[in-house]
């Protein structure tokens, strides 16, 4: 996805001739793609694997809720943010924004941002979470002690 936004970003007025709407189109129709395939996958991925089995509903429900919140935002930001620098080629009732081209080349930094931050997750290696995070370790070894000290009869 941030190859595809850095793609339509730096050769941005290649994209906006006649000749090349098509290619402009295929390439983000590839953008959004690659958006439902990696990121919008992950949010239901991710937060199933790294939360504790006890709290991964709530847990999972925030995460959710603060991904919308992050999607509204990021898309009437860029709608903001999109906006001509010229104030006179502004849609009408929005202020001056940074512009088409640059806007792609904020959200291109921001997928590869994502990308980094998504490679920070822990791999399970197929242990539970409990595992990984030693949370049944308490448990388990006062039992371990409590069978240790009892005798077995003959």
């Amino acid at each position: 996805m941030t190859v595809f936004m850095f793609a339509l970003a730096i050769p941005y007025h290649h994209w906006t001739l006649k000749a090349n709407r098509i290619g402009f189109l295929v390439m983000y129709s590839l953008t959004f793609f690659f958006a439902n395939f990696g990121p919008n996958a992950t949010t239901f991925v991710v937060p199933a694997e790294i939360f504790p089995a006890r709290l991964r509903s709530t847990c999972h429900g925030i995460s959710a809720a603060a991904g919308k919140a992050g999607a509204m935002v990021g898309a009437f930001g860029f709608l903001y943010a999109a906006q001509s620098t010229d104030p006179a080629k502004t849609d009408a009732g929005y202020p001056p924004g940074i512009g088409v081209k640059n806007s792609l080349i904020v959200l291109g930094c921001i997928n590869f941002f994502g990308m980094l931050f998504t490679l920070l997750v822990p791999e399970s290696k197929g242990k539970s979470l409990e595992e990984l995070s030693g949370e049944n370790e308490e448990d388990s070894s006062s039992g371990n002690e409590a069978s240790a000290n009892r005798t077995v009869p003959i």
